[in-house]
């Protein structure tokens, strides 16, 4: 086995840890929160939280921080999760999720554009 395999595979474990340590968070602040699985090249990120009827879909990041990337990863995954649920994508909104070192998943920086924030047309 090589040295960037067995890397591979710690940041995978590492990347697993984050997401249930988001979710179980987020549930425990009372929060309806459900996994997403991967669905290919229409990934629709890692989880969903609903409220008042309205979908929120997170992508979860503990890796080298390339604010660029994670946001394009979350509005695509956003469409997506729309797209295969029939939803109509006003109800449905996206923001990358990036873990600090050291910190709890509170402290952790969350990532969208201000027309995604504000709720300005998606394009």
């Amino acid at each position: 086995m090589t040295d960037l395999s067995a890397r591979n595979r710690r940041n995978k474990r590492k990347g697993s840890q984050w997401e249930t340590d988001l979710r179980e968070g987020l549930r425990g602040l009372g929060y309806d929160v459900e996994s997403l699985r991967l669905a290919g090249t229409e990934d629709e990120g890692d989880m969903v939280v609903r409220i008042d009827g309205r979908f929120l879909v997170i992508e979860a990041k503990n890796a080298t921080f390339e604010p660029s990337t994670f946001v394009r990863e979350a509005r695509a995954e956003r469409v997506n999760y729309a797209k295969h649920r029939g939803l109509d994508l006003d109800k449905v909104t996206s923001v990358a999720v990036v873990k600090r070192r050291g910190m709890s998943f509170r402290k952790a920086y969350v990532l969208t554009t201000v027309e995604d924030y504000l709720g300005l047309d998606f394009q």
